[in-house]
């Protein structure tokens, strides 16, 4: 089954506690298309708006004193396939936590080329030394009237979860988020264009990273 969000990374959460001299310089690594790389309506990118650097942020506010940096290879328009081919160059910044968001976009390439890549990358990551966290699809407007297209979108988070699954890896499950404000209200209230989050959208989907950073317990007084 999936990694439990409280303790998957429960070791790095201690050492993002660690104060100098004690702590290091810790990677996270955001592989993917359009929607981590910061496109809002395209063609603008809101870098600072996207769950990259909102997480970030949130991890600095939680950690004050961890050395962490956000990466971002993810590129508009890729799927996985892309993604694993040049996948050396994300292993290259040495990753502590790999973050894979490709479900969206691998609509295009079915289900069997993206289990392929995602198991090359993963495969990948494992051997070196990486956790990673999988994410399903964030929304995309055209599941609300094409049921073929809606279909698709739940085939791939399907995957993504079950690969999760196998691998005990995390996976942060965003698509019902995204489909919780559809029904509480209007979906256009967190998507900036059909398929691209807006900032409240990205906010969904850090929350929903956040939850594998949890706050650390305070250590017992030495009085």
């Amino acid at each position: 089954m999936a990694a439990s969000s409280a303790s998957y990374l429960h070791s790095l959460v201690a050492e993002l506690g660690e104060q100098w001299p004690q702590n290091r310089t810790v990677n996270l690594v955001f592989h993917g298309h359009s929607v981590p790389a910061g496109y809002f309506a395209t063609p603008f990118v809101d870098t600072f708006n996207a769950y990259p650097h909102l997480l970030h942020r949130r991890l600095k506010e939680r950690f004050p004193f961890a050395v962490l940096n956000a990466i971002v290879t993810a590129i508009g328009g890729e799927t996985s396939e892309r993604g694993a081919a040049r996948f050396d160059e994300v292993l290259g910044h040495r990753p502590d936590v790999l973050f894979l968001d490709y479900a969206l976009n691998d609509r295009r390439i079915g289900l069997f080329s993206s289990e392929k890549a995602y198991r090359a990358m993963i495969d990948a990551a494992l051997k070196f030394g990486t956790k990673i966290i999988l994410l399903g699809p964030s929304a995309d407007k055209r599941g609300l009237y094409d049921s073929d297209d809606r279909r698709k979108l739940d085939a791939q988070n399907a995957q993504v979860r079950a690969l999760a699954d196998e691998y005990n890896l995390g996976f942060a499950d965003v698509l019902p988020l995204f489909d919780a404000v559809e029904v509480a209200g209007d979906l256009d209230l967190v998507l900036s264009q059909q398929n691209h989050p807006n900032a409240r959208g990205h906010a969904l989907i850090a929350d929903a990273l956040l939850r594998f950073f949890p706050v650390p317990a305070l250590r017992p007084s030495r009085e």
